[in-house]
Formats: C-alpha cells, sequence, structure tokens
C-alpha cells in the first residue's frame, strides 16, 4: 500500500493547526514525524520540508533545533487543504 504524499502534509499541517501552532507559537521540527509510523516518518520529515518550501510553515531556527509554525497568512488555502484532503 503506498500512501499520497499530500494525505501525509494534510495531517501535518492537521495537526499543527488542532495544536493551534500559528506564527509565534511553535513546535520542534522532528515532532511532526512522531505521529507517524516508523516506516513513514522519513516521508513525513521530506513532507515537512515541502510545505516549508511552499510557504504553508513558518522555520524558526532557534539554539536548541529548528521550530515551525503554520503561515497565518495562508490560513484560508490550509484550511480548505485539510478539508479537502485529509483525514475525517
Amino acid at each position: 500500500m503506498t500512501i499520497d504524499t499530500r494525505i501525509i502534509k494534510a495531517k501535518i499541517l492537521q495537526k499543527l493547526a488542532r495544536m493551534n501552532k500559528w506564527e509565534h507559537s511553535h513546535t520542534a521540527l522532528e515532532n511532526l514525524s512522531k505521529s507517524f509510523p516508523k516506516h513513514l516518518r522519513g516521508m513525513a520529515s521530506q513532507a515537512a520540508n515541502e510545505l516549508i518550501r511552499e510557504g504553508y510553515l513558518h522555520l524558526k531556527p532557534t539554539g536548541y533545533g529548528k521550530h515551525v509554525s503554520l503561515n497565518i497568512a495562508k490560513k484560508k488555502e490550509i484550511d480548505g487543504f485539510i478539508a479537502q484532503i485529509g483525514p475525517k
């Protein structure tokens, strides 16, 4: 069984939205892949990096690692993407 990268991206965005991680509230980049099975964690990490490049996630380098938060300017797009593709 293969899983689509869009589904993984939607799960990452949904997790951050559920945790209310918008703009100045952030979480460690490594935490995003922890909710996935071990065989999908590499794909989840890659999807998170794609979300950063696409501008959906803000990257905040800290002294103790990289942290991310949702881009509030793309809230409508994020909510639409989660509703369209994300898990119900």
